[in-house]
């Protein structure tokens, strides 16, 4: 907050300046965030959907050339695909939430895509044994969509890492928090070169401390479209000093997602997903599905815990609210097809944000309403009585 005030009061927010960096933040950010995942390059911009659409032009994606990507992210990932004039070829998920390795096979080969965008979904992370041997075997280039999934890995391997280029978020409610905001991360020069340009940086590229050398960014310093896509130097302020708290903060955000996880397995309508001992996940947010019950039901469950003050979203709605979405909902993207695996997937799952402020006790007790409000549907539903279920919703109250 200090370094913040520091830079409103000199007015000074831009990261580039004619007669040298006005301020160093946003390019000591980018060199610090690299490190820590383990990429040559970071180039920081002002949104994970930002970070994807440069991937996808760094990774020459040309308009109306099919891109492949999981059913289960949020609108902005294939909005990106979108932005770039790309065609999305969505892939079916699984009951663990993550992409179906054998339909990206076949979709691969159907679609003649060169491109898999993977979103890491709410740090969920795929069997990436499975997916890295279908792009080698297929010629897919990998894109890490890992706004959920800083300091996660599979099998000892940072998230981030397995692609081509990595793409990450520092909106409110990720592991970083600006606002908003994203890192490009990436090992190749050339790539490198191109994103710091297509970010906009006014050929003052030689303002980064950590940059291309020279005859690399000359190469495509008139040949590279300004985008605009910059991070300002307050953002990366506000960013900084919360590198060095990551590690203490994805495990307290794990101990809310195992306290809250174990205290909803107690209602047998609750099925948690099963994760493989090669993941090492990093969560910010609880999913769950609920079997056994009808699209009302589950909505009737929402209301319940609502009517408690806790909000829990819902993936089967008819409609996108809020940070919800799926396959049906994108139009956009032209028809799909029916994806029934993946929409049988994602009509009963349900995902609750978990700040990582939360004490013991209020997970315990978001564990509680989750489980009181299935008791109580189910309990009506059941023919247990209008009085009863009066009650029950009064005492919601």
């Amino acid at each position: 907050m200090a370094r913040a005030l520091e830079l409103m009061k000199s007015g000074r927010l831009f990261r580039y300046g004619e007669l040298g960096a006005d301020q160093a933040d946003a390019s000591l950010l980018e060199q610090e965030f690299a490190a820590f995942v383990g990429r040559h390059y970071c180039v920081a911009v002002n949104s994970g959907g930002g970070a994807i659409f440069l991937g996808l032009k760094v990774l020459d994606v040309q308009p109306g050339d099919p891109v492949l990507v999981n059913g289960f992210t949020l609108a902005p990932v294939p909005g990106a695909i979108a932005h770039a004039g790309a065609r999305a070829v969505i892939v079916e998920i699984g009951q663990d939430y993550c992409i179906d390795a054998a339909d990206l096979r076949a979709k691969a080969f159907a679609s003649g895509a060169k491109v898999l965008l993977l979103s890491h979904m709410r740090g969920h992370i795929a069997n990436m044994d499975s997916v890295v041997a279908v792009c080698r075997e297929v010629g897919l280039k990998l894109i890490e969509d890992c706004a959920h999934s800083l300091c996660a890995s599979w099998r000892g391997q940072t998230i981030g890492t397995f692609g081509a280029v990595g793409a990450f978020s520092a909106q409110t409610y990720k592991h970083l928090n600006a606002g908003e905001g994203g890192f490009l991360v990436l090992d190749d020069a050339d790539m490198a070169a191109r994103a710091i340009l297509h970010a906009g940086s006014y050929m003052l590229h030689a303002q980064h401390l950590s940059t291309p050398d020279p005859e690399v960014m000359a190469r495509w310093s008139e040949r590279t479209p300004n985008f605009s896509m910059r991070m300002t130097a307050l953002a990366a302020a506000m960013l900084r000093p919360q590198l060095a708290e990551l590690p203490r903060r994805a495990a307290r955000w794990n101990e809310i997602h195992d306290r809250i996880s174990s205290r909803l397995s107690r209602a047998q309508q609750v099925r948690l997903p099963e994760r493989s001992p090669n993941e090492r996940y990093s969560a910010t947010s609880v999913q769950f599905s609920l079997q056994g019950l009808s699209q009302h039901e589950i909505s009737e469950v929402i209301g319940q815990c609502k009517a408690r003050g806790l909000p829990v979203k819902w993936f089967g709605a008819p409609h996108q609210i809020g940070f919800t979405s799926a396959p049906r909902h994108w139009h956009y993207a032209g028809d799909q097809g029916a994806l029934s695996q993946t929409h049988a997937v994602l009509a009963g799952l349900c995902d609750i944000r978990t700040p990582v402020t939360l004490t013991d006790e209020e997970c315990d007790l978001v564990g509680d309403i989750v489980c009181w409000a299935i008791d109580a549907v189910v309990s009506a539903e059941a023919g247990h009585g209008a009085g009863e279920t009066t009650a029950i919703r009064q005492a919601a109250g």
